[in-house]
């Protein structure tokens, strides 16, 4: 990586434009696909199992309706946040391809998050496990690698948790069960793919919850900066440490 005559020598390039992009783009379809859905879960709080699903039938789990903060538009309006939902989800689709090819053809899935033989022993996941309980976080170059448990995390979330969400709605719409009805059997029902959708939506959420404390104890102006320009600064090797 090259560096201009003023660069300071701890600032380093660590994201390139496209994952720059796509994380951005990600945050904003997430925000407007999750409110709005919650605004569509809000005509009929229940889940069900299987391929029925009505008022008469015994729901897994049933819910108060959520407030107007939490909502997309911010009020009751079914057709409103449907049309909201599903623009945004062929927005949030096609960055998610785009996303995965660019990262096939530019090697950033091969580079930084394939998992290494040597990380996935029980002994190196039990070492990163403890440094995550303890609040101890790289320094130095070691920064820039992303450990196993977060390799794991972006594996999950990218290659499970949201092609999840785009087939289990799918799944839900009538029109492609008429296309690929293939996908209500996947599922195992029309009403078993809601409750993958709601359950995938607050593992996702739990997922954003975790990522924001770790960018707030890693130093929020140093990772925002390295996700808006790219730049990063080496965090100082502690004492005794050379951060490698």
């Amino acid at each position: 990586m090259s560096e201009g005559p003023s660069t300071p020598p701890d600032m380093v390039r660590r994201h390139r434009l496209s994952t720059r992009l796509w994380h951005w783009t990600n945050a904003l379809c997430l925000y407007a696909l999750f409110t709005s859905g919650l605004g569509i879960f809000n005509a009929h709080p229940r889940l069900y199992w299987g391929q029925y699903g009505a008022n008469f039938d015994t729901a897994w789990l049933t819910l108060p309706r959520f407030g107007s903060l939490w909502t997309l538009p911010g009020s009751y309006d079914l057709a409103l946040s449907r049309r909201w939902h599903l623009s945004v989800a062929l927005i949030f689709a096609f960055a998610l391809l785009a996303f995965m090819l660019w990262s096939l053809v530019n090697r950033h899935i091969a580079r930084n998050l394939a998992l290494r033989r040597g990380e996935m022993a029980l002994r190196h996941i039990g070492r990163s496990i403890r440094d995550h309980a303890r609040l101890r976080l790289p320094t130095g170059p070691a920064a820039l690698r992303y450990n196993v448990l977060q390799k794991a995390s972006y594996i999950g979330v990218i290659f499970i948790l949201l092609p999840l969400m785009i087939f289990t709605g799918l799944t839900m719409s009538p029109g492609m069960d008429a296309a690929w009805p293939w996908l209500v059997d996947l599922f195992g029902g029309r009403q078993s793919a809601r409750s993958i959708h709601f359950i995938a939506a607050w593992l996702l959420v739990g997922f954003f919850v975790v990522h924001i404390l770790m960018v707030v104890l890693a130093g929020p102006i140093n990772e925002l900066r390295s996700m808006v320009t790219g730049w990063y600064r080496l965090p100082a090797p502690r004492d005794g440490e050379d951060g490698a």
